[in-house]
């Protein structure tokens, strides 16, 4: 399977709460100093903010039980010990990115990610018929339950989990078929995403015409595996938040679409240009639901904010870039070109693949730093606690598919610039 925002190519674990890493950070030089493999740049000391501190605790006293991380419902064994939140090191077998700025996080719960992957596996083949018996092997070596159970640890049940993992596995089918490489193409793109669209959000239509589209939704796996997975978001997601969901998926079938296009007529975009398609082409339906993943809801009002919505687009855009620089090797290895951060920047700046390959680790660095500078300075302008749990959310989801893409040896290598 592919990443959602892979290749066009297309989830701080704290114990079983979240140590967020939102904090500002001084920023790199434009030749920083490169750590052993495995560490990651030290942080300068947090700034004295009530609401940031809040944030990185977790909220405290009457009232605020609700919004601590780790709250879960469902019995022994799925419910683990809650250890204190702490820092721990990448494992040792993990991919490691000399430069890179990342949290490290504690391994995801083992019994939440058991549970979670046997049953995405079965809603995969028995409910939507997801992939032939070929796929199998690439379906199990995604390790869909380990990303969810990873960035969504706040999540109160199994079923809040089952949300994400089913819309994650759903954008990867889309991705794959239409797009990439099991049957994907730039050809026709645009009326297959529209009509895998209509899954998310419904088509109003004459009685005459109804039944034929209701019936269109189970053509394919990627309109099977949109409409059920859907289904089942909108059941524990408010209406506001899946207005919302929708509005981002639209986004992201846009960027799918732009790089489409810049396949069909062999353009590589400038770097600026293959960055605002990598806001839309982008992760960020992932993180902005976690909310609904946690049991809550950030009212609309907040989310609409425009510092609330570029905090969002930096968690999204750092979150893929990780991937560009994970994917990269992988990429290289499949048919055709594949357009990537470090690929365009070695060609539009005339730069060697290695020079190209760490400036894009530099440019993921910045937007990171941007991302925690930007949150904290929305938690201390408007300290209002579903906004605090939101930011603290969107920072573990950052943290939790970091963790994935470096711990994923099945899927991803990397290459020898070191």
């Amino acid at each position: 399977m592919a990443d959602p925002s892979e290749g066009h190519d297309s989830p701080d674990r704290p114990g079983p709460g979240g140590h967020a890493r939102i904090r500002e950070h001084t920023p790199l030089t434009k030749e920083p100093r490169m750590p052993e493999p495995g560490s990651s740049p030290l942080p300068s000391s947090p700034p004295t903010l009530p609401a940031l501190e809040r944030i990185l605790r977790g909220p405290s006293g009457l009232g605020t039980a609700g919004l601590q991380l780790g709250r879960r419902e469902e019995p022994q064994p799925l419910e683990p010990q809650e250890p204190e939140p702490q820092e721990t090191e990448a494992p040792a077998e993990a991919l490691q990115i000399p430069g890179l700025y990342y949290h490290p996080v504690p391994e995801p719960d083992p019994a939440r990610v058991a549970e979670v992957s046997r049953r995405i596996k079965d809603w995969a083949v028995d409910e939507v018929e997801l992939y032939p018996d070929e796929w199998e092997g690439q379906f199990d070596g995604f390790l869909v339950g380990r990303y969810m159970v990873a960035c969504h640890p706040d999540a109160p049940t199994i079923e809040h989990l089952m949300v994400a993992t089913r819309l994650m596995v759903a954008e990867n089918a889309v991705d794959d078929c239409y797009c990439e490489d099991h049957g994907g193409s730039p050809i026709g793109l645009g009326g297959r995403l529209l009509l895998a669209h209509t899954a998310l959000d419904p088509l109003h239509v004459t009685k005459e015409y109804q039944p034929q589209w209701a019936e269109s939704l189970h053509a394919d796996a990627p309109r099977r595996a949109y409409r059920s997975a859907m289904e089942y978001f909108v059941q524990q997601a408010t209406p506001s938040q899946a207005d919302r969901f929708r509005h981002d998926m639209a986004r992201l079938h846009l960027g799918y679409l732009a790089e489409g296009a810049w396949a069909q007529t062999d353009h590589t975009p400038e770097v600026w240009e293959y960055l605002a398609m990598r806001q839309f082409n982008n992760f960020r339906p992932c993180p902005a639901i976690t909310d609904t993943v946690g049991g809550y809801e950030l009212p609309a009002d907040l989310h609409a904010r425009p510092d609330v919505q570029r905090v969002i687009a930096l968690a999204g855009n750092a979150s893929t870039i990780v991937n560009d620089l994970y994917s990269y090797t992988k990429e290289l290895a499949s048919p055709g070109r594949h357009l990537n951060l470090p690929v365009v920047i070695a060609d539009r700046e005339n730069v060697s693949d290695r020079e190209g390959y760490l400036k894009a680790v530099e440019v993921h660095n910045d937007l990171m730093h941007d991302f925690e500078a930007e949150a904290a300075a929305v938690a201390t302008a408007c300290p209002v606690p579903s906004l605090l749990r939101f930011l603290r959310g969107v920072a573990v989801w950052v943290d939790g598919n970091h963790h994935w893409h470096q711990t994923n040896t099945y899927r991803y290598s990397l290459p020898d610039f070191w």
